[in-house]
């Protein structure tokens, strides 16, 4: 249904189009053809709505996948300026700690996620070149 009010709030002149050639068409037309016409725009006006909740989910994942790229990359900047101070901690159980400044990842090896905290947010991420090469940068800080 949020479909619906985002659709009322951004294209509210579609609506206010057809609810005028409604007017006009109940008052100029008065025959079945009437109402012909009228489920015909109001089966436009649906179909239309209907698109657009489509439209609506793909931009929630274009923007959800811009801002994942954008994080990793602040994330991959922030790591690459504070490397040098980076500490591994390997943990008793099997998981590894790699802490500097402002950024903490946490995972377990051989586990393809890694739990980062960044600007004090908790989120999970793929491990990939990037990750694995702080982790490796920071294991060698630590002599391992």
């Amino acid at each position: 249904m949020d479909f619906i009010m985002n659709f009322l709030q951004d294209r509210w002149y579609v609506i206010v189009g057809a609810l005028v050639v409604l007017f006009i068409v109940v008052n100029l037309v008065k025959t079945v053809m009437k109402w012909i016409l009228v489920l015909a725009v109001l089966a436009g006006l649906f179909y239309y709505g209907a698109n657009y909740k489509d439209q609506l989910l793909e931009f929630g994942t274009t923007v959800g996948a811009q801002a994942a790229a954008e994080v990793k990359a602040q994330l991959a900047r922030t790591f690459s300026e504070e490397i040098k101070e980076a500490k591994y901690a390997a943990n008793p159980d099997g998981s590894y700690t790699v802490t500097t400044k402002s950024i903490k990842l946490e995972g377990k090896a051989g586990e393809g996620d890694v739990k980062v905290t960044f600007m004090n947010q908790t989120f999970t991420v793929k491990m990939d070149d990037v990750i694995k090469g702080l982790i490796d940068q920071a294991k060698k800080n630590a002599g391992l």
